[in-house]
């Protein structure tokens, strides 16, 4: 199995040691006796301001930033800790949206997205995340007379939608394309009237 699947141990934190919790030491200290240990950690760069910048050469997705002082809270968000995203910004075709629940009930819960390729309009995610409630409200209103009783879509798409006509492009925010061609942790940044659909691609 681990010859099919093979698997590498990186720690980047030492909670215990001989019995011993180290929660509560610095993380400085906390990873100095990690690389004592010398079991693989993988290096970390205290006040490396240019990191963010090489990851994102690199095409990753950023980095956690962890003060040197901070103890080990587990759990819990800790101020302490940031994560830190490389983001890129491209324009996304709006193919359809789903029906939001709880607070969203009776609107729009999130975006299906596309690019237009050879094959025609293809699905590269849902956006849910970035709006205010007067742009949802906008875009329910704008999506409402283009809905359709058919996908736009050239491939399937693993929601149930409500299916509009490819009229209307918008902008997010993404980390990265993920290898099924997808964008990983799209945010919604607005529509874009300057743009036309078919200008839209990969």
């Amino acid at each position: 199995m681990l010859k099919r699947y093979p698997v590498t141990y990186l720690p980047f934190d030492l909670l215990y040691l001989d019995g011993v919790p180290l929660f509560d030491l610095p993380y400085r200290d906390r990873r100095a006796l990690l690389d004592e240990l010398d079991i693989g950690a993988p290096p970390y760069f205290p006040g490396d301001s240019g990191l963010l910048a090489a990851t994102s050469e690199q095409g990753l997705e950023g980095v956690v930033a962890k003060r040197l002082d901070s103890p080990y809270r587990p759990g819990t968000r800790s101020p302490y800790w940031i994560k830190i995203k490389n983001l890129n910004v491209r324009e996304v075709v709006i193919g359809g949206w789903k029906p939001g629940k709880g607070r969203r009930a009776g609107g729009i819960g999130s975006l299906a997205m596309g690019v237009f390729t050879e094959r025609g309009l293809t699905y590269v995610g849902h956006v849910g995340t970035g709006f205010t409630d007067a742009a949802l409200d906008d875009l329910h209103r704008m999506l409402r007379p283009l809905e359709v009783p058919y996908s736009p879509f050239a491939d399937q798409v693993p929601w149930r939608n409500r299916w509009v006509r490819p009229d209307l492009v918008g902008e997010v925010a993404y980390t990265m394309w993920t290898d099924d061609q997808r964008l990983r942790h799209p945010v919604w940044r607005g529509l874009r009237p300057d743009k036309l659909p078919a200008e839209v691609t990969p």
